[in-house]
Order: C-alpha cells, then structure tokens, then sequence
C-alpha cells in the first residue's frame, strides 16, 4: 500500500469540514508547546495499535497522520500497513509547514 502525502490545504478541508481526524504522532512535549487545532495527540513513542484501532472505530473520520516535518507520520504509516493497518494518508509538511504558513495553532 502506498502513502498519500496530503498538503496543508487538503488537511484543512477536511478539518474544515469535519472528514479528518488528524492524529500527532509527535511527542507530548511537541504536542503541549503547540499543535495543530482540531487534532489529536497519539506519540510515536507509545504507538498502541489496539488503542489507536478503537480511536480510528469510535471517531468515524478518515484518519490522517502528521508530526513535525512529515518524517515520523510515514515512518508510522509504514509501521502500520506492515501490521495490516491499512491507513496511508498524512500531512507531507506536518506542524512546521502549518505553523511557518501563519495557520492558527493552539
């Protein structure tokens, strides 16, 4: 399976209009010091798959995967298809990209 690299205006429509769960694979400190508004935090460090499966079930969004710059969501997309998770899509820029283009962050 291949990964979708998604560009900031793809992510915020679909944060816009409520078809994205866009889940931080970045560590909680990267998290807390500013993210991306709407998203969620679920650190690469403590990837749980059954947690993040019941996530993905109970939320009903598309899931799209983001971190800093891009590197770590693919390297979690990768980790995932190789377990049988069959997600492929993330934000290619991440927060630098977000956050450098003057998008609000909390």
């Amino acid at each position: 399976m291949a990964i979708v690299d998604l560009d900031r205006e793809a992510v915020k429509n679909g944060l816009a209009d409520g078809s994205v769960l866009l889940i931080d694979v970045r560590e909680p400190n990267e998290f807390a010091s500013g993210h991306i508004p709407g998203s969620v935090s679920f650190p690469l460090s403590d990837f749980d798959l059954e947690r993040l499966q019941a996530l993905i079930a109970a939320d009903g969004r598309r899931p799209v995967l983001s971190c800093a710059a891009g590197v770590r969501s693919a390297r979690a997309l990768h980790y995932l298809q190789s377990e049988g998770i069959p997600l492929s899509e993330h934000y290619v820029g991440g927060f630098k990209d977000w956050a450098n283009a003057g998008e609000t962050v909390e």
